[in-house]
């Protein structure tokens, strides 16, 4: 089966025009070379900045040479470096008209007054939602849901953050009559994917794509001839090398919030998506099963008579 997921090589056009080339350098900043990761820190850290700089600015500012930055460039789908400064300006212009010229979505800092920091954490949620949509790869979202769709059962990992993700997916789909499996355990996940068949399907969800547990286990399935998909933020991190398919993120995690709100946000939006796509697929059991779902639950909430006492 061959792997469908994003392709940062033709990035730079195609449906890929669409993506923040900040998100984009941040998605594959662990898998680049060094002195290409100090060019691609500088780009998200300040865009603007590199936009208006030149080729030498850049390579001396970052401690590396000429040649460097080209291969960043190239690197992260871009014919070299003139073609990166118009992006970035074009896309500060944008973001600039957006935010109304305010400076939001920076580092929290400990200057940050209460405000600051609400004002921060809403808008880099909002815009981990929103960039996560723009840049999720539509062929491999369909073949993910058709795989569901078919499958004899699903089979779900997490651990520590990714872990509530997992659940909330096995929620979803065990309640439209989905049969699947969320594990957090290391020693569940590895037996439980140890007893998969061809036709089932396994889901790892791991923000950083480099969790062991987490690869060891979507390993074990791949074996046993599970079909494997893999939630990440990061499309060339181990996880994704494992994977017949790989949906990715588009989250940034800042000081004080590693395994913040903004990453499980994006998360749950891509979970949102396969789980509506199974079940637009499987209109009438899903909706004969929601039905029946809800009717279970209805005498358990509390009703207008027991309010009113």
């Amino acid at each position: 089966m061959s792997k469908v997921g994003p392709d940062a090589g033709s990035a730079a056009d195609g449906a890929g025009a669409s993506l923040s080339t900040v998100v984009r350098v941040r998605s594959l900043l662990p898998s680049l070379p060094p002195a290409e990761a100090r060019v691609a820190q500088r780009v998200i850290d300040d865009p603007e900045a590199v936009a208006n700089s030149t080729i030498t600015e850049l390579a001396q500012a970052c401690g590396t040479s000429e040649t460097t930055v080209i291969r960043f460039c190239r690197a992260i789908g871009f014919a070299g470096y003139p073609e990166l400064r118009l992006t970035l300006a074009t896309e500060a212009g944008r973001a600039q008209g957006v935010t109304g010229g305010r400076v939001v979505g920076s580092d929290i800092s400990t200057d940050d007054t209460l405000q600051q920091v609400v004002e921060k954490i809403s808008f880099a949620d909002a815009r981990a939602v929103e960039e996560t949509a723009n840049q999720l790869d539509i062929e491999a979202l369909e073949r993910v849901v058709a795989a569901i769709v078919d499958a004899r059962r699903v089979d779900i990992y997490g651990v520590g953050a990714s872990a509530f993700v997992a659940l909330d997916f096995q929620q979803k789909l065990h309640r439209i009559g989905r049969i699947s499996y969320g594990w957090s355990d290391a020693h569940i996940m590895l037996t439980s994917a140890a007893i998969l068949e061809p036709g089932d399907v396994a889901v790892a969800i791991s923000h950083t794509g480099t969790t062991v547990d987490t690869i060891d286990a979507l390993n074990v399935a791949k074996r046993r001839g599970a079909t494997t998909v893999a939630l990440t933020n990061f499309p060339r991190s181990p996880i994704a090398e494992v994977a017949d398919y790989v949906l990715t993120t588009a989250a940034r995690e800042t000081t004080f919030r590693s395994g913040a709100t903004a990453s499980r946000l994006a998360q749950l939006t891509v979970v949102d998506c396969v789980f509506v796509g199974v079940a637009q697929r499987t209109y009438e059991p899903t909706r004969q099963a929601l039905e029946a779902t809800r009717e279970a639950v209805r005498v358990r909430r509390v009703g207008p008579d027991r309010r009113r006492r």
